[in-house]
């Protein structure tokens, strides 16, 4: 498949004000559903007629358009990650060589938990905030030569008064495990977790809590980023996911539940991670973690 000019490519909006779309932020218009046939203005050169026939049926979750020329700026996936060597993989995959031919650019958040009804409004909210204020910074430093904090750094008062990040998407979660600890739903209050981004593949964050001295509940979450920038480092923004769907868990979460796993086990993982460092965008920086 070859690439292609996604300006002659690439199908603009209905210019009707954006009343179709869910909701704007940043310049932006956010629609709901769309099949990539209704973002595509006809079959690419490079792609065949079966694998148009395949691709454009496949449907992402929400859709990012520029406000002023009602253009796609990304097309946003929420949902498990298909299994290795499956039907769905193969999709995906044709999916994404599709959106590359066109320039279409592509998110996808991998997570059994997550999902875009409850979660997707957020997530789009947070990376356009994100860009933006990477977009601002960029134009300010112009003139200033100190580098500026990064979007998720940035501190203020939390909700429970306390100074911290506040563009921390885990932070809901993290006053929820505090509060689980007191209740004595959890053996520790701290959430914990690690960030990779696979030098051939994607991001990826664990986040955990331990539920019982010997057993942690566990989430992981991969962020892919296809020609996007989130605004913020895609390994980090995963481990927040991961976090935030630990929270989703926590509520329905038992000290006996078959769904944990086992604390030993969970250190075994992480050591086996450590030792693919190689694999990774900057090595592994958990070293710490790989005591139990």
């Amino acid at each position: 498949m070859t690439s292609s000019d996604d300006r002659g490519w690439l199908r603009a909006m209905p210019a009707n004000g954006g009343r179709d779309a869910l909701f704007d932020r940043a310049g932006h218009l956010v629609y709901g559903t769309r099949r990539l046939s209704e973002l595509v203005q006809g079959r690419p050169p490079g792609v065949t007629g079966s694998q148009w026939g395949s691709a454009s049926r496949a449907a992402f979750d929400l859709v990012v358009c520029a406000t002023d020329t009602g253009r796609p700026v990304v097309a946003v996936a929420i949902g498990p990650v298909p299994p290795a060597g499956s039907a769905e993989q193969r999709a995906e995959r044709l999916t994404d060589a599709v959106s590359a031919a066109v320039g279409l650019p592509v998110l996808r958040i991998g997570s059994p938990t997550l999902r875009a009804a409850e979660h997707g409004r957020r997530l789009v909210e947070y990376v356009l905030d994100a860009r933006a204020y990477v977009a601002g910074a960029a134009v300010a430093g112009r003139d200033d030569e100190s580098a500026p904090v990064g979007f998720r750094d940035i501190l203020g008062r939390l909700p429970d008064g306390r100074t911290g990040p506040v563009n921390d998407l885990g932070a809901l979660t993290r006053a929820a495990a505090v509060e689980a600890y007191v209740a004595g739903q959890l053996a520790d209050p701290i959430v914990r977790g690690l960030h990779v981004h696979w030098a051939e593949g994607p991001a990826q964050g664990w986040s955990w809590v331990q539920v019982r001295p010997d057993a942690c509940l566990i989430e992981r979450v991969s962020v892919t980023a296809q020609r996007f920038s989130c605004g913020v480092d895609a390994a980090r923004l995963a481990e927040d996911l991961a976090t935030v769907a630990v929270g989703e868990r926590l509520r329905a979460a038992r000290p006996d539940g078959p769904d944990l796993l086992a604390r030993a086990d969970l250190t075994t993982e992480i050591v086996a991670l450590s030792r693919r460092r190689d694999e990774l965008v900057g090595g592994f920086a958990f070293d710490h973690l790989c005591a139990d």
